[in-house]
């Protein structure tokens, strides 16, 4: 490394010499504490011998000198002073050392902690244990031989809970496959009619005739007879309406007097709200059949039966399931199934008829039927548009069984969606849980004044000590010890060498901020 124009061979490139000390003055600086030692037998003789590894360009010479206080020992000084500022004294006396103080601490704290008090020396101080929001703690409960009524009421809160969560369980599964109810639907079927007085000459400003065709229905309770007054009654609204229990309705008029549009058609798909009845109303003063059908709308979907299938299982319209589980059990009770394969059954006379095999796989089973399944037959029946006499005489009734919903399905449905009573339990749980969250202060206040009013002295000292710990966490101080830095055998160690060598390296070149930075 060129050092011409440098008279001190000795100094450090890019830093000012250091000003000698005046002549009979002492090489000893008032910190004393932070010089470091003498270079003899130090670690940083191996460090003058070879550049540092991360800065090639940084070279140290060093001659033989008799300096009280070289540049490097400076600028450790100085690195020191600037990482680490004056700490200030502690103000709070610290907890007592000696045997006997630890003692009665300890003594102390045994005395408050027996009188149902929580009080642990900070030494020893465990991260707190989060207590559940509506458990009291078993101290609480020593102290309050009340809170057994508490505990108890917990449990059977706790027993009630599990049993509405196992009901609502249990209902939810049973909506998934909603049981239902025969019933009989009774369909009414009349026509009125208006204006259909014939006057001859007509008059001139008389309404047209008109004719009303009106299709209603209505689920019957167990028991319930026809009215003969024919007086259609009011709908249950336990029951679904008329129209949800029809997936198609068609009506056909007399195409000779309506040839425009003889056909009209109701679909429950385009329907917008289930209906309770029909109504068609056209003009006219003739008499004519009107052809009604009705295509019924299973949920699930039914099927109508074969005739070889409906003699084996004695039904004539069920849905697939149901017939699958029907065949199964024909099977095991005619004792089909094959026992050197199960996976297997014979086929008797009747199921012959049916599949045409000798023998056939389980596995088969849902595919072969799906030939004997075929769409239940619409209901088909005639209306006479009757245009005179008494409108209750010419009305007619017809009975058909239909499936409908359990009738505490809608309560089920509705107790799993109320979310009001929820509400109102939340609200009752917070009650509680502030009610606790104030007994478990209370009980800390307890805790800290039984244990001054026992051992003051010894209570004040632990909790200065306390403090003092948590402020040092607080700080991010809780690692450092500033006696030990005190000492300069703290900066004997080996990690020093290259904190003051990356210290120098990240000053700015031409740095004056070294101790003892003077002119040239």
């Amino acid at each position: 490394m060129a050092t011409g124009g440098n008279p001190n061979p000795n100094a450090i490139p890019g830093q000012p010499r250091p000003q000698q000390p005046p002549p009979g003055s002492s090489p000893s600086t008032p910190h004393s504490h932070m010089r470091p030692p003498s270079m003899a037998g130090s670690h940083f003789q191996g460090l003058f011998h070879s550049p540092p590894s991360h800065n090639p360009a940084f070279q140290i010479h060093m001659g033989a000198s008799s300096t009280p206080q070289t540049p490097l020992m400076a600028a450790a000084a100085a690195a020191a002073s600037a990482k680490r500022p004056p700490q200030k004294p502690l103000s709070r006396p610290p907890a007592p050392t000696s045997a006997a103080a630890a003692a009665s601490v300890a003594a102390a704290y045994k005395a408050a902690n027996s009188g149902s008090v929580d009080l642990t020396p900070a030494a020893r101080r465990n991260k707190k244990r989060k207590l559940p929001e509506k458990q009291l703690p078993d101290r609480v409960a020593a102290l309050l031989p009340e809170s057994a009524l508490y505990t108890q009421l917990l449990e059977f809160e706790a027993r009630v809970d599990a049993a509405l969560a196992r009901k609502k369980v249990d209902i939810q599964e049973a909506l998934k496959t909603p049981p239902s109810l025969q019933r009989t639907l009774r369909i009414y079927v009349f026509n009125t009619f208006a204006n259909q007085a014939r006057t001859i000459p007509p008059p001139k400003a008389a309404e047209p005739p008109t004719w009303s065709l009106k299709i209603i229905g209505r689920v019957l309770e167990d028991g319930t007879e026809l009215d003969p007054a024919g007086v259609v009654p009011k709908h249950n609204p336990m029951y679904p309406k008329f129209s949800s229990f029809f997936k198609r309705v068609t009506i056909g008029l007399d195409p000779s007097l309506y040839p425009e549009n003889s056909m009209i058609t109701w679909e429950n798909a385009r329907s917008a709200a289930p209906q309770e009845g029909f109504e068609v109303k056209r003009k006219g003063d003739k008499e004519f059949l009107a052809n009604i059908r009705l295509e019924m709308n299973y949920n699930p979907e039914k099927f109508k039966l074969s005739q070889p299938l409906m003699e084996v299982l004695g039904v004539e319209v069920d849905t697939r399931a149901r017939v699958i589980a029907a065949l199964w059990q024909y099977i095991k009770a005619k004792k089909l199934q094959n026992p050197s394969d199960p996976s297997y059954f014979m086929c008797d006379p009747q199921l012959k008829k049916v599949f045409g095999e000798d023998k056939m796989r389980f596995a088969m089973l849902s595919q072969k039927i799906s030939q004997h399944l075929a769409p239940p037959p619409p209901i088909n029946f005639e209306h006479k548009i009757k245009l005179s006499g008494n409108g209750a005489n010419s009305s007619a009734c017809y009975d058909i069984l239909v499936d409908v919903p359990f009738p505490l399905q809608k309560e089920m449905t509705a107790f799993l969606a109320n979310t009001e009573k929820h509400k109102d339990i939340e609200a009752c749980d917070e009650v509680i849980s502030a009610s606790i969250k104030k007994i478990h202060e209370h009980r800390r206040r307890r805790a800290f004044f039984l244990g001054f009013s026992q051992s003051p002295v010894e209570f004040i000292n632990a909790l200065i000590a306390s403090q003092s710990k948590d402020l040092k966490l607080v700080a991010g101080e809780a690692n450092r010890n500033i006696e030990r830095e005190r000492r300069a055998d703290f900066y004997n160690q080996p990690w020093v060498e290259d904190a003051v060598i990356r210290y120098l390296n990240r000053k700015p070149p031409g740095g004056n901020d070294g101790p003892g930075a003077g002119g040239s």
